[in-house]
């Protein structure tokens, strides 16, 4: 055995040990309310497709529509150009969030990364929220800029570092936060944040991955929703939770995107999405906007399962969104718990660290507008159910 085979497998076993090793499952009408799995339905609290649409016949259409004009865009936008309904796009995404300009990207992911690494340099502050997504993470990294990491929504911490910045004689300073955190499934105070950017001359960027589609008047985000989408400097979003397709964009003055287009490596190296998804998009982008039933009927039964789950004495942590974690603490309960509920005809899967603290394992539950009330009322016989036979002790 070689030395490589031998190191990996003993990190498998100690992952195992710890009740953290992960494995691929294949699934089967995953963008329905219930899938397939294992030769089981179960009811799906796992997805991102908050409002239901990944399946919308439409976008299936515009996915047959798109692929007429080639099945992939042969290079990256810099060296061949870019398709022309692209262009149609970036223009209906700032027209969407009330910006000068807009980039479309590969992921969110890569968004992120790219757009952290080329703004920021060595000599900037950046100020990020401890429970930022792991790819703001990931960018501040490669960027090289002094990390000012502040206590989660902990606006006065953030303030003492904004000042230690300014006595460090730091000029150009990013605030950078999620604004609904994907795994408490609470929102920034992003009043609070834009009175400390002006304070401080700092800019601000959010990421709306899990609040785009789901608040906001037409599903621009939870920045419009609060309306202070115009004192925002960059917001960027994903097509691949509430919109059900893929991609992702960030938005903002022309300056700024006009910059990004110039030096952000994971854009410029990339090959650009093929036409098959541009259409899609450009059609879950028109979907969004029309989408305010659902919208409500998300939120109202997000409120309802929630509350129901408080009744119930679990711990659902600070969430005010369609996200709600129960949070267990021990791994091995957590998991345990899980499996529980699949046999259960449940699907939720459990969160371990480092996705989530240490001692702060849970099962974390994503609602869909498309969740029917005999879905919800099955998850939380089940819930109660479990937590009692497994003799689960939930951690407050």
């Amino acid at each position: 055995m070689s030395v490589w085979e031998e190191t990996l497998r003993s990190r498998l076993a100690r992952l195992e040990q710890e009740g953290r090793l992960r494995s691929l499952v294949p699934v089967a009408r995953a963008v329905y309310p219930v899938l397939e799995r294992d030769g089981r339905s179960l009811i799906n609290f796992s997805s991102n497709n908050y409002l239901g649409l990944a399946n919308h016949p439409e976008l299936m259409e515009a996915a047959r529509k798109g692929a007429q004009r080639g099945a992939g865009a042969t290079a990256s936008r810099l060296i061949v150009g870019h398709d022309e309904e692209t262009e149609r796009l970036e223009q209906e995404i700032a027209a969407f969030k009330g910006t000068e300009a807009a980039l479309v990207f590969g992921s969110g992911y890569t968004a992120n990364m790219g757009v952290l690494s080329a703004l920021l340099q060595r000599g900037d502050a950046v100020f990020s929220d401890k429970w930022n997504h792991a790819s703001i993470v990931d960018g501040i990294r490669l960027s090289g800029a002094t990390l000012f990491r502040y206590r989660h929504l902990d606006m006065d911490h953030l303030e003492a570092q904004l000042r230690l910045a300014e006595k460090k004689g730091i000029r150009r300073k990013l605030i950078v936060t999620d604004t609904v955190f994907s795994m408490d499934g609470d929102v920034a105070r992003l009043h609070d944040l834009i009175s400390l950017k002006e304070r401080y001359d700092a800019a601000l960027m959010v990421d709306e991955a899990h609040g785009g589609g789901v608040f906001g008047p037409y599903g621009e985000g939870v920045a419009h929703h609060m309306g202070l989408a115009g004192k925002v400097d960059l917001h960027m979003g994903t097509f691949s939770k509430a919109f059900g397709v893929v991609g992702a964009y960030v938005a903002g003055n022309r300056t700024w995107i006009s910059y990004l287009v110039n030096t952000c490596r994971p854009f410029i190296y990339t090959t650009a999405l093929p036409p098959a998804v541009i259409e899609m998009i450009r059609t879950s982008l028109r979907l969004v906007r029309e989408a305010g039933s659902r919208r409500i009927a998300l939120h109202r039964k997000a409120a309802r399962f929630r509350n129901r789950l408080k009744a119930l004495g679990l711990n659902v942590g600070p969430s005010e969104t369609q996200i709600i974690p129960l949070i267990v603490g021990d791994v091995h309960a957590t998991v345990k718990l899980s499996q529980s509920l699949m046999e259960n005809g449940v699907l939720a899967v459990p969160i371990r660290p480092p996705t989530v603290p240490e001692g702060t394992a849970r099962l974390r539950f994503s609602l869909m507008a498309t969740h029917t009330e005999e879905h919800l009322e099955t998850a939380i016989d089940a819930i109660e159910r479990a937590v009692r036979t497994e003799g689960v002790t939930i951690h407050d």
